[in-house]
């Protein structure tokens, strides 16, 4: 195993973890996650980050997916924490392995900076999802102000290939509504105590059509 591979395995994945712990952005989860009902799907459920905030009365199913295998086991360990049989499975969001119109909501947190192809992975959630089903989306990225989009596009390169592939510079809700969803926004703000470059977020709630 090379060094960037060992660190992309081992690593990125506590980064990540801690990262997306700090107190602003738990604050928007706790805004966005105890929505989720029904059969759930989350995208990016490494770390298990969200559990916490599920309603378990309110979910009747649970399923998720990440990339990483250490992330993975973040996951069920918190899924085992509140007593959740959750279906958690290695992959990629191009690619979700379940068929069409299978959930009533899919959550995706702090995900769609660091995917290869988000146009594809809305795509695919829009897919998974039944007709007037919900995505609930929060998430980090371009910035409203072009100062600082400017810092934003001269920092990127290097982030991403410190923060397993995360990007500064992709849009928010205006990709969520590209991708079929009729846009309902939750906030949208700065992070608190966060370098702006780094900490703009936009949350809210896509809905498929019924």
């Amino acid at each position: 195993m090379g060094l960037g591979n060992w660190y992309d395995e081992n690593i990125v994945p506590r980064v990540i973890r801690c990262a997306c712990s700090a107190p602003a952005i738990m604050k928007v989860r706790q805004q966005v996650v105890p929505l989720a009902a029904g059969q759930v799907f989350e995208l990016g459920c490494g770390g298990g980050i969200n559990q916490q905030f599920y309603d378990a009365q309110k979910v009747t199913y649970f399923a998720g997916m990440d990339p990483s295998p250490k992330g993975l086991d973040y996951a069920r360990s918190a899924a085992d924490g509140r007593g959740f049989q959750a279906d958690l499975r290695q992959g990629f969001g191009e690619a979700i392995p379940f068929p069409a119109a299978s959930f009533d909501c899919v959550v995706c947190t702090y995900t769609l900076c660091s995917v290869d192809d988000p146009a594809q992975v809305l795509r695919e959630m829009h897919r998974i999802l039944k007709p007037g089903g919900r995505l609930l989306f929060a998430e980090h990225g371009k910035a409203p102000d072009e100062n600082v989009r400017t810092w934003q596009g001269r920092i990127e390169p290097v982030w991403k290939r410190l923060a397993g592939g995360c990007h500064l510079t992709r849009p928010i809700s205006s990709a969520v509504a590209g991708g079929g969803f009729a846009v309902a926004p939750i906030g949208a703000r700065y992070a608190p105590k966060t370098p702006r470059w780094a900490g703009w977020m936009e949350w809210g709630v896509g809905l498929k059509a019924g």
